[in-house]
């Protein structure tokens, strides 16, 4: 069993053979090292890791001058172009449709916060029990929450639209 986990584990990985050494007492232990009374095993689908080569040093980064930086971040010429215009239209698509969105969450979040009416909800027929009054409240404090977070996007979103 402890085998199997060894060897589906994938953040574990041995960095050689794997040896099972049974003690005096019949004790099974798994380990990376030989040692008197330990069976090397073959593991399938496992295969040692090749010992490191020798490579090249890497050569250390030189800063770039502001003119290298600009043709670096420049695009190719391949690179699909779009149309003031166009794109001025695809802005003003997004941005509506991010005002739409906007509009729909302030309304969902209003619709909440009246419902949650200051944390002390109406209690509902099925909520005889006080622990699932006390869970729907943690809900619905949690929906406002996360409400609130998507108003916030939005408007950062809408905000970074040129």
């Amino acid at each position: 069993m402890v085998l199997a986990g060894l060897a589906l584990h994938n953040g574990a990985q041995a960095q050689g053979a794997v040896y099972k050494c049974v003690d005096d007492q019949g004790r099974v232990e798994f380990t990376d090292s030989a040692r008197k009374g330990c069976k090397a095993l073959d593991l399938p689908g496992y295969a040692p890791p090749a010992p490191p080569r020798a490579s090249a040093p890497i050569p250390a980064v030189r800063p770039m001058s502001p003119q290298q930086a600009a043709s670096a971040a420049a695009t190719p010429a391949s690179f699909p172009r779009v149309d003031g215009a166009q794109q001025r239209a695809r802005d003003d698509d997004r941005r509506e449709i991010l005002n739409d969105e906007l509009r729909i969450e302030q309304k969902k979040l209003l619709e909440l916060r009246r419902d949650f009416n200051n944390g002390e909800p109406e209690r509902q027929g099925n909520e005889r029990n006080y622990a699932k009054y006390q869970e729907r409240v943690a809900s619905m404090r949690d929906e406002i929450g996360r409400t609130e977070r998507n108003i916030e996007a939005l408007q950062r979103e809408i905000s970074n639209i040129r």
